[in-house]
Order: structure tokens, then C-alpha cells, then sequence
């Protein structure tokens, strides 16, 4: 018994030793707390000032309340400085005195400080809502702007120009099509491989080399048709060959594999275009000297060989075979008797119109006159677009159509997305 009283002895003067220590250290802290705060070193007084309160279990004395309440004040920590002042009118012993005066007065000033930064601080807070619902606004306007962007984009590899009829082609998944300026499709890109444009038309085919269905486009009618079989034409026949360009007065010639002339077409009437009687055109050109004979087989002889007609191009420009070659020999011009080696000058020739003909030359379009003289490219009359559209290609490799400040797509539009977010605040 004796022991365990000398040990609770020991004990509770350890715990006052430590306790009067610890005062000690928190007063010295204080003290310095005070000295820095005289000396406007108030950052440097509150970092004596904690360390004191660590050595301070509560506090005791109004002086070090107040000198926590001023320390805190001058830094603006309203709240801690409202807080030590609550701890002195607790702990102060006079009330009349001017110190408590002053006091008082401090407390009203740190009372309307921390209203007003709290009103502050819930101003900011508020705005910082404000501005975070504003955030998820715009950006579901965004989403849903995106969204009908998307949905307004024409996903094709490419569009070509518009022409006078606002017409173009496109190009999609390497195959061609027809569009309008305003993004409507005329003719699906699911079939045709190749396509030419040329004085108004459009020509579709489904192979780049020996199409066997080919799609003709009036861009003025707007209306579009299949062109007969090539063995609608010449029974041998198992495609249209080499297809030239499509000329203003509805003429288009190609060239069918297995056959001794070639194919002129009229695309306006729809039907093969025949010279109407062989026999007066082969008397007229032996009476003016272009050929010297004529047989009942549609046979012409020329500087003493024998060939096989292949039809008149318009411009009196025909087209002569030799027996067993479905190969074009040579383009006798009436006008002159001239003729145009295939082997050396133009392997194809194509209608005649306004004076010209367009002829193939080593792989190459070249534009000559009825005896084969070269001339000047003609005007393309499918004329120039002068619409309002302009096609953008987006970086995801789409295409969009603007006119103006809108985006559009058939008959619907939609604004630039900066209009977009300012039409619907």
C-alpha cells in the first residue's frame, strides 16, 4: 500500500512538473507572440502564437485571448479572431475598463468583417455554382449541336464542283453520284465506277474501262436515264468500249467492242443515230473527190484500200475500219479528204458540235476542228455555279454544305455553333 501511495506520489509530481513546463514554454512562445505583433511582424507572431497553443491544454488568461483575437484580426482570419474574443469575455475580469472598451469595439468591427466575408464567400460560392451550371448548360448545347452537325454531314469522299444547275458529282466509297447544292442526292454512289460532265450532262458508268451499263444525267430536265445495251446496238457487242464526253446538242459516242462503227447515241431523244441513206452520201463523197469507190457492203475505197464505213461523228468527219480489226483505222474528213491515221493522230474521235470534236490521242483529250487541225478547248455549257453554297470538308473527312452562316442539308439547316449557344442563352 505504502508503495503504490509513494508511486501515485511520484506520478502527480511528474504531471505538475510537466504541467508547470509545459506553461513555461507556452508563456515564452507568448511572449514572442506579443514582441513580433509590436514589431508588425504578424505572420511570424501567429507561428509563436500556435506553437503556444500547443503547449496549452485551455486558454486561461484574457490577455492571451486578446492577444489572439488582434493577431488573427490583422490577418483577416475573422472567424479565429471572433472565436479568441469570445474566450476574453469569458476570462475578463473588468468590464469598465478601456481596454475592454476598445475590445468591444474591436469585437463589432470583427463581427461586420466576418459578415461581409461570408457574404462574400457565399457570393463566390454561388457564382462558382452559377458558372458550373452554365458549364453543363453549354456543354449540353454543344452535345446536341454535335449531334445535329452530325446528322447535317454528308460522309462521302468527295463532292466536285456545282454547275449552273447547282448540280455535281460525288464520290463515295469510289463510287459516283449525283448531288444538288442543297445536299440531296439525285443518283445513289452504289453503282458507278467512272463518270464524265460535259455541256450539261452527266454520264455515269459502271466500269472504268469496258462499262456494260451506263447512266445518262440532264442536268437541265433533271431527269436521268439507262442508256440501251451495247448489244442493243451491235449484237457482238459486250461493252460500250472507249466513251467520249457528252457534247450540248445531246450527242455522245462510244466505241463498242466487236463492232465496225461506232455507237452515236442522242441523249435528248433517247435512240441510236443512223446516217439515213448510206448511197447518197457515198455518191456525194465520190462526186467531190473525197473517196474513189462504193460498194452495196457499205465499203469505201480510198488512195486504192478498200474499208469498211463506220458511220458519219457529225461535221463530216467517219470513222473507217479494215476487214477483221475492230479497231478504228483511220477518220476520213469529208471536207477535205484528209485522213487521220489512227496509228499516228487520234485513236478516238467524239461528236461534232459547235464547230469541235473532242479526239483521244494517246490517252490524252485534245480538241480539233471537220479536218483534224487542233483548235482551242470549247466552253463546258454546263456553265459555272453561282449559287450561295460552299462545301466544306470537316477534318474527319466529312463534308458539310454552308450557305451563309447555316449549315445545310435538304431543308434543313442549322447555325454556326457561337450563334447557336447565343440563340438559345
Amino acid at each position: 500500500m505504502k508503495k503504490l501511495l509513494l508511486a501515485f506520489i511520484c506520478l502527480m509530481t511528474f504531471a505538475l512538473s510537466n504541467a508547470q513546463s509545459n506553461k513555461d514554454i507556452a508563456n515564452v512562445y507568448v511572449k514572442r507572440a506579443k514582441e513580433s505583433l509590436e514589431n508588425l511582424e504578424v505572420q511570424l507572431s501567429l507561428t509563436h502564437f500556435d506553437k503556444a497553443m500547443k503547449y496549452m491544454d485551455t486558454i486561461t488568461s484574457s490577455k492571451v485571448a486578446r492577444l489572439g483575437t488582434i493577431i488573427h484580426y490583422e490577418l483577416t482570419n475573422f472567424a479565429e479572431a471572433q472565436s479568441y474574443a469570445k474566450q476574453y469575455f469569458l476570462l475578463v475580469k473588468n468590464k469598465k475598463s478601456e481596454e475592454y472598451l476598445e475590445f468591444l469595439d474591436l469585437f463589432v468591427n470583427i463581427n461586420e468583417e466576418l459578415e461581409a466575408q461570408l457574404a462574400e464567400e457565399k457570393r463566390i460560392e454561388e457564382e462558382r455554382l452559377r458558372k458550373e451550371k452554365e458549364l453543363k448548360r453549354i456543354d449540353s448545347l454543344k452535345t446536341i449541336w454535335n449531334n445535329k452537325s452530325e446528322s447535317l454531314s454528308l460522309k462521302v469522299d468527295s463532292i466536285y464542283k456545282f454547275d449552273k444547275n447547282n448540280l455535281a458529282l460525288f464520290k463515295a466509297n469510289n463510287y459516283y453520284g449525283i448531288i444538288n447544292d442543297k445536299g440531296e442526292v439525285l443518283l445513289k454512289a452504289d453503282l458507278y465506277e467512272d463518270a464524265l460532265s460535259f455541256d450539261g450532262f452527266f454520264i455515269l458508268k459502271n466500269k472504268v474501262k469496258e462499262a456494260t451499263k451506263i447512266y445518262c444525267y440532264n442536268a437541265s430536265s433533271k431527269t436521268g436515264y439507262t442508256l440501251p445495251s451495247p448489244s442493243d446496238f451491235n449484237m457482238l457487242s459486250t461493252h460500250y468500249g472507249e466513251v467520249m464526253l457528252p457534247r450540248g446538242n445531246g450527242r455522245l459516242v462510244t466505241y463498242p467492242n466487236n463492232s465496225y462503227e461506232p455507237m452515236v447515241y442522242d441523249l435528248n431523244l433517247k435512240k441510236n443515230v443512223k446516217v439515213a441513206n448510206k448511197q447518197d452520201l457515198f455518191k456525194n463523197l465520190k462526186k467531190n473527190d473525197v473517196i474513189d469507190k462504193y460498194n452495196k457492203d457499205d465499203e469505201l475505197k480510198v488512195n486504192k484500200v478498200w474499208y469498211k464505213f463506220g458511220g458519219h461523228l457529225g461535221g463530216g468527219i467517219h470513222p473507217l475500219y479494215i476487214n477483221n480489226n475492230y479497231k478504228v483505222h483511220s477518220f476520213l474528213c469529208s471536207i477535205d479528204g484528209k485522213m487521220l491515221r489512227s496509228t499516228s493522230r487520234y485513236q478516238f474521235i467524239g461528236a461534232f458540235y459547235n464547230n469541235k470534236f473532242q479526239a483521244i490521242k494517246d490517252n490524252e483529250t485534245v480538241w480539233v476542228n471537220q479536218n483534224g487541225t487542233k483548235v482551242g478547248a470549247p466552253d463546258n455549257e454546263s456553265g459555272v455555279y453561282t449559287g450561295n453554297t460552299k462545301v466544306v470538308k470537316l477534318s474527319n473527312g466529312s463534308y458539310q454544305l454552308m450557305q451563309g452562316e447555316f449549315i445545310i442539308l435538304g431543308n434543313e439547316k442549322l447555325e454556326k455553333i457561337a450563334e447557336f449557344l447565343r440563340n438559345n442563352k
